[in-house]
């Protein structure tokens, strides 16, 4: 069966490759007649099964499953959403049907190791399951540490962006124009959302409404309460002092973080020591015990 299985894999993955090889692809009758027709528009060339046919078919199966699995390792944010607020060009079907790849790829280099090696049934069973599993499961964790280290960007450069926003309004910017001197000047994940928000500005989406688009992608709380006093454009004179005392609640909060991460860490610090102290005690503790035992049993 797994021989069967593997050349099934090997047959589908060499058709689809010498698909795309134009000294194997003949070209249909309709195609190679279409040049010459000047009514008919020119159809394409390829053949009807190739790579972008088979990702047509696979791609709803292959979004459906993704976001089963996204699901069930607790991501509750569409992969559409995610890679938006990474600012990745890349397709959610294109990365999903890439994630199947991988797992059938995976699933037919456990399948040859379990077919060659002859493990016993548990390592096999780790190496058929286990593999492709791996295998869909690292892109998304590869593509959640990207977020949360974009996200963690964005926090610390949030106070300074603040700071230069609320100093441009003070000077006499209006708010769009001083979005686009930072959104021009800056650099960073901040500088990136505030150019997708002055490019959402110049199609005609108002400049609040944009920056609300901006919270609702960013999903970081500072950023809320930053856009919330920006409301307050048009209604409050002095500005720039709220965005100011906003800067420095942000930079508190930040700085409450990191003393949090840092008492988590000196924690995790004692964990090591404490075991290897419990280890030799429970150790002197146990032959005692099991001399007394052996007293016990034979008296």
């Amino acid at each position: 069966m797994t021989t069967l299985l593997l050349f099934v894999v090997a047959w589908v993955g060499g058709a689809l490759a010498l698909s795309e090889i134009r000294w194997f692809r003949r070209a249909r009758l309709v195609d190679r007649l279409s040049p010459y027709s000047p009514s008919s528009a020119r159809t394409s060339t390829r053949s009807s099964v190739s790579v972008e046919s088979v990702v047509d078919v696979v791609g709803p199966l292959a979004r459906s499953a993704g976001a089963a699995v996204s699901r069930a390792v607790g991501v509750d944010d569409d992969l559409a959403t995610r890679l938006h607020r990474l600012h990745s060009a890349a397709d959610p079907t294109a990365f999903r049907v890439r994630q199947i790849g991988w797992s059938v790829a995976a699933l037919g280099a456990g399948a040859a190791a379990t077919v060659t090696l002859g493990p016993p049934p548990a390592l096999a069973a780790v190496l058929l399951l286990g593999l492709p599993v791996l295998a869909v499961l690292i892109p998304e964790q590869q593509l959640a540490t990207a977020l949360s280290t974009r996200r963690r960007r964005l926090v610390l450069e949030l106070p300074v962006v603040a700071e230069q926003l609320g100093m441009l309004l003070s000077a006499g910017y209006s708010l769009g124009n001083a979005l686009g001197r930072l959104a021009e000047r800056g650099h960073g994940p901040s500088a990136e959302d505030l150019r997708r928000a002055c490019a959402r500005i110049r199609y005609g989406t108002g400049e609040i409404e944009a920056l609300r688009e901006w919270a609702a992608a960013a999903r970081v709380p500072a950023v809320d309460r930053l856009v919330a006093i920006l409301a307050l454009n048009r209604e409050a004179g002095d500005l720039g002092r709220f965005i100011s005392e906003e800067a420095r609640a942000i930079r508190r909060d930040t700085q409450r973080d990191l003393v949090e991460t840092m008492e988590r860490r000196a924690q995790q610090v004692w964990i090591p020591v404490t075991v290897a102290a419990l280890v030799p005690g429970t150790l002197f503790l146990v032959v005692p015990f099991l001399d007394a035992m052996r007293l016990f049993t034979t008296s």
